[in-house]
């Protein structure tokens, strides 16, 4: 694509506007990639991995009411030395609901766009107006989705009028990103996801963006000073609302109850921030319990799901 309009900071602001305002009122109508805290996180560690990622807005009067954010074909380097080919484009989108019928351009969009490849999006699963759209466009559900391990998201949500007190393991603590400082912080994170194509500068990114606040960054240390569990926490002030992403684990520490305390002891922190809500992701299917058993653990419970579809270049 010929000189892409890419996102900016004053658009992720804007994009983000639009997720608060959907998710007042329908919540349901937010996918999980399309969230006040997602947007954020995905943004910032997006500006050094190498993909294309154009998009476009669409306003009505002065306020934008949908907006598409496509990623094309692409390679990354990760972690451990290998490199991530991504062969296919995939869509991220918002429509406010009294504009659904602009669902129609962004398909037009990204169909334009991504022209030549097999192609993904995730619409929220209450929407049936975008589905059905999607659908007459030669969309369809995509079968990696489909079964046990089924690949497909669901947001869950609590609120906060009471949350029990964490409790970590001997000699374990709580940090904070602000305390431990950016190595720490990346290191969790590669520990906690490898291989990761996560590096320092796209945690620069991540501190960059507005809504990233380093004492809501959240690190669980262990007694021999490894950073053994971390996690941010997004916070969405006109919403009163904290979303957790990412969470993660190390491996040698699972199983302990850190992600658990954590979670916990990041509750009470927002909370105490002005947060009445939390919020988290994970991946719905029944094959894939261990994230959804630890958020249902600590009080939250679905409230959204996407419904992937795919479309093949040759369809």
């Amino acid at each position: 694509m010929a000189n892409p309009e890419l996102v900016s900071a004053a658009d992720l602001h804007l994009m983000q506007g639009l997720a608060q305002r959907v998710s007042a009122t329908r919540l349901d109508l937010v996918n999980s990639e399309a969230t006040f805290g997602e947007l954020a996180w995905n943004w910032g560690k997006g500006q050094c991995d190498g993909a294309v990622r154009p998009r476009r807005l669409w306003w009505s009067g002065g306020d934008l009411v949908a907006w598409g954010w496509a990623c094309l074909p692409h390679r990354v380097p990760r972690s451990d030395g290998s490199v991530k080919d991504v062969t296919g484009a995939g869509l991220t989108y918002q429509v406010h609901p009294d504009h659904a019928v602009l669902v129609d351009e962004v398909i037009d969009w990204y169909d334009e766009t991504a022209a030549g490849v097999d192609r993904s999006v995730v619409p929220s699963a209450a929407d049936t107006f975008a589905l059905g759209r999607w659908a007459a466009r030669g969309y369809r559900t995509d079968p990696a989705s489909l079964g046990d391990t089924g690949l497909w998201t669901r947001l869950n949500e609590r609120d906060l009028a009471e949350v029990e007190q964490p409790v970590l393991p001997r000699g374990f603590r709580f940090r904070t990103a602000e305390e431990a400082g950016p190595r720490a912080a990346v290191q969790a994170h590669l520990d906690a996801w490898a291989p990761s194509t996560y590096t320092a500068e796209a945690y620069d990114g991540v501190r960059r963006t507005a809504a990233y606040r380093g004492d809501l960054h959240l690190l669980v240390e262990a007694p021999d000073g490894t950073m053994a569990a971390s996690t941010i926490m997004w916070l969405d002030e006109a919403n009163a609302t904290a979303e957790f992403e990412p969470v993660g684990t190390h491996p040698a520490y699972r199983r302990l109850g850190l992600a658990r305390a954590m979670l916990l002891h990041g509750m009470r922190l927002v909370r105490a921030a002005g947060a009445a809500r939390a919020t988290v992701a994970c991946l719905g299917a029944p094959g894939h319990p261990r994230a959804r058993g630890l958020y249902h653990g600590v009080g939250f419970r679905e409230v959204a799901r996407d419904a992937p579809l795919i479309r093949t270049a040759a369809g």
